[in-house]
């Protein structure tokens, strides 16, 4: 006899699921008119993004700390026939708020196409089961839809990451999908024509300029919402801290106790390396060449969590985070390192309070 196997824990569970209670609750409760085929009315999409106290007690945890204005323009632009575009730096959450209007509009984020320098025509539009192909010729059978034809036939949001990763040619099979509406099956003579509830999100890294700009042709189709990063520091800690507690959930991390110190200050190094000038505004700096995201900050500490749980004292120092930062921040060997150590002579060093950081930082350093 042997012992039952455990269904195994999802690592990262989609949007739709992990937030399942706030969603059911959000439609239960929504009174407002939705569009056609929305699961969710635009103002509790909203609300599903930016947290609140719904009437009924249910608290809705927020998915995007920033201006609310952007994600209203975001949400009324999916409820029209412009798709959206959401543009920023790497680490503004673009992806992760391109999966939760997914999640909260369609209730499914899953019809998703990576972008990437080779992704393929049939991603955008449909492929074939060749050996259905071979044996019986072209059929409805043997199509193979696309994420976005998927989407278009169900009514529903689909996501293009990392767009102008996309090969031009590959870019433009969007332009007839976006402008028309309609996705022509030329070998079967038929088309796919959208169904109302249908629009697509896409997302861009703006340093991405130059690798495969966006004809203007295509641009014209979208709506671009410009994510910035954080505005003050402390909606960063905030966001910071949000996600560390999430991830540190999911991972199943050892429980440690808070960690609001080494967490501001991550997010006062990255911020003050990526403005070029220390907070309080007396020292210029060197910037590094990466972009030093929030993205990042979340990785250093949850990383620094993970060597406290397993191989520290249970607390969370600064010891734990040195490693991360430097790796964070010297991306080029040589430039990179220069700037590091001024940055960690200049300003380090000259903090007091930064003493046990500037030790452990020097250690790493070498």
């Amino acid at each position: 006899m042997t012992d039952a196997v455990s269904e195994p824990t999802l690592l990262r569970p989609h949007a739709e699921q992990q937030y399942a209670h706030e969603l059911a609750a959000l439609a239960r409760l929504d009174d407002r008119p939705r569009p056609p085929s929305w699961h969710l009315s635009p103002w509790a999409v909203v609300t599903y993004l930016l947290g609140g106290e719904l009437s009924d007690g249910t608290v809705v945890s927020p998915k995007y700390v920033g201006p609310r204005r952007l994600m209203e323009v975001a949400v009324a632009t999916l409820a029209t026939d412009r798709a959206l575009l959401l543009l920023g730096v790497p680490g503004t959450a673009k992806t992760w708020v391109s999966e939760h209007l997914s999640a909260a509009i369609s209730g499914s984020s899953t019809r998703l196409v990576q972008g990437t320098a080779g992704t393929s025509e049939d991603s955008v539009r449909y492929g074939w089961n060749y050996a259905r192909l071979l044996a019986e010729g072209p059929s409805a059978d043997a199509l193979v839809p696309s994420p976005i034809m998927t989407a278009m036939r169900d009514g529903a949001i689909a996501r293009i990451e990392e767009l102008t990763r996309i090969p031009a040619d590959v870019q433009d099979a969007l332009i007839t999908i976006l402008s028309e509406k309609t996705l022509p099956v030329a070998e079967l003579g038929i088309e796919v024509q959208a169904s109302k509830g249908f629009n697509v999100i896409a997302t861009a890294n703006d340093r991405d300029r130059g690798v495969n700009e966006l004809s203007s042709a295509l641009r014209r189709r979208f709506n671009t919402v410009v994510l910035p990063l954080p505005a003050s520091e402390e909606d960063e800690v905030a966001i910071v801290t949000s996600r560390v507690e999430q991830l540190g959930t999911s991972l199943e991390l050892p429980k440690i106790p808070a960690a609001a110190e080494e967490i501001r200050r991550v997010v006062t190094v990255f911020r003050e390396l990526r403005q070029g000038v220390t907070t309080d505004g007396r020292t210029k700096l060197k910037s590094p060449s990466g972009t030093l995201s929030t993205a990042e900050a979340i990785s250093v500490v949850t990383g620094g969590l993970a060597l406290s749980a397993h191989f520290g004292d249970g607390v969370l120092r600064s010891t734990d985070i040195a490693a991360g930062i430097l790796g964070s921040v010297v991306k080029d060997p040589v430039a990179d390192r220069v700037v590091w150590s001024e940055y960690l002579e200049a300003v380090v060093r000259e903090r007091p309070e930064w003493a046990d950081f500037y030790r452990a930082c020097r250690e790493i350093t070498g």
